[in-house]
Parts: structure tokens; sequence; C-alpha cells
């Protein structure tokens, strides 16, 4: 008997489950409201993201969490609300935001706390506006439309150097894989046994039969290509 494919492995290992555990913060938005401002006091790191995270005392007394601007220092001072200042930092409704603007960490739907574009040196930019609605381009370059009254943050998210520094050595990546409930060593299905895998044996390196899979396949032969609309490159 074969065992067990790693789509099948998903479902009920620990290796692939996220360690909640780790995470520190909470990272959203107040509810929606009057303005408010507050103070950077610190700005920290999170095991669950890739960017740097800054820690607000608002002037309320309560303390945030939110994802910190490149440019960002501690002693600054942010606003959120639809009577902030259009300025690094502070987070306004899409609709008090001039177009061309750089903007991250946008809402879904109003009052969410903040979705989309949230990853180390993102940003989005707010290409147009018309009543009710705000067209955003996200950083994949698709045309999204949002609703005006939907927040997001002005700048880009710090942290845009990541991808520049070179892991070195695998150790690394295995940790950083680990931190984001991924799984770094990865075993292709052709490399497999013919029992461990349905792309496996062979002699060769090489599927040997179609990719594509019926969506209503079973666990152990759902791989490849699910329930594909078309393959092959595209002209």
């Amino acid at each position: 008997m074969g065992h067990r494919t790693r789509s099948q492995r998903k479902g009920s290992s620990v290796i692939y489950r996220a360690p909640s555990h780790r995470y520190k913060y909470r990272i959203r938005y107040p509810r929606p409201g009057k303005t408010i401002s507050g103070k950077v006091v610190d700005i920290i790191f999170d095991t669950a993201r890739t960017a740097p995270i800054a820690k607000v005392k608002f002037e309320n007394g309560e303390k945030g969490y939110l994802l910190a601007p490149e440019s960002l220092g501690v002693g600054e001072y942010i606003s959120i609300g639809e009577d902030a200042q259009v300025r690094l930092g502070n987070t306004l409704p899409l609709e008090k935001i001039p177009e061309g603007t750089f903007i991250y960490n946008i809402e879904k739907t109003p009052g969410d706390g903040g979705k989309l574009v949230r990853s180390s040196g993102s940003f989005a930019t707010l290409i147009s506006k018309k009543e009710g609605e705000c067209v955003v381009q996200l950083p994949s370059g698709v045309m999204r439309t949002f609703k005006s009254k939907c927040r997001g943050t002005i700048g880009i998210v710090a942290g845009g150097g990541r991808k520049e520094k070179p892991f070195v050595k695998a150790g690394k990546k295995y940790y950083a894989y680990k931190s984001k409930a991924g799984h770094f060593f990865r075993v292709s299905g052709v490399a497999m046994n013919v029992v461990d895998h349905p792309f496996g044996g062979g002699g060769h390196q090489h599927i040997g039969r179609p990719s594509t899979v019926s969506r209503d396949a079973p666990p152990g032969r759902k791989v490849g290509l699910i329930a594909a609309k078309r393959t092959g490159k595209r002209r």
C-alpha cells in the first residue's frame, strides 16, 4: 500500500498547520468613527508577517498595532479617520485620497480592518474615483473596484528590500517557511515511486500521462492541474 500524497497529508498533518501560538499581534484598523490620532512608540517584528509593525498609542489611551510604512519612525504621529490629512502613514477612506496615491492595507468591505496589500514592499495605486466606487490597481496589476468608504493607508509597506538579501543556506529557508505554515523540502511527484504518487515511477522523470484531473477525483488522485479550463502555452 502506497504512502499518502502531499495533498492528503495537508488535511491532518501538524507539519502544515500554522504555528499561530507564535503570532503576537493582530493587525487591523480601529472601528470606523471619529478621527483618532496616535503616537508611534515602537517598531517591532512579528513572526507571522514579512513587514515591520508600528506600535501606536492613541490619544484615548488605547494601544494598537499597524503595518509600518517606509520612512515612519518612532515618535511620529499618525491619524485614522475621514478628517485625517493626506500624509504618510495616515489612514483614510478611499474617497478622501487623491488619485495616483500609493496605498496599502486596503479594506475589502468598509470596516473589516484591512485585508489586501499587506506584505513588505508592496503597494497599490488609486487610479480613479466615481460615485460610490474607487478603482485601485493592485500589486499584481489587476484593476479592482472598491466601495468609497473602504479605508487604506497612505505609503508603501516597509521592508521592501527583504527579497534582495539571499537566504545563503537551506536552514534559514526551512525556518522561514516553517513560521508561515509552509514546508520547504519538497520532493516532486515525478521523482517518487509509483506507489507514492500518481506521477511516480517510469524510470525517468516524466509524468507519462495528462496532469489534468477532475474536480471530483478522490484525494489520492487529486494532484496536478485540478479542473483546468485550459493547458499549454498562451498565444
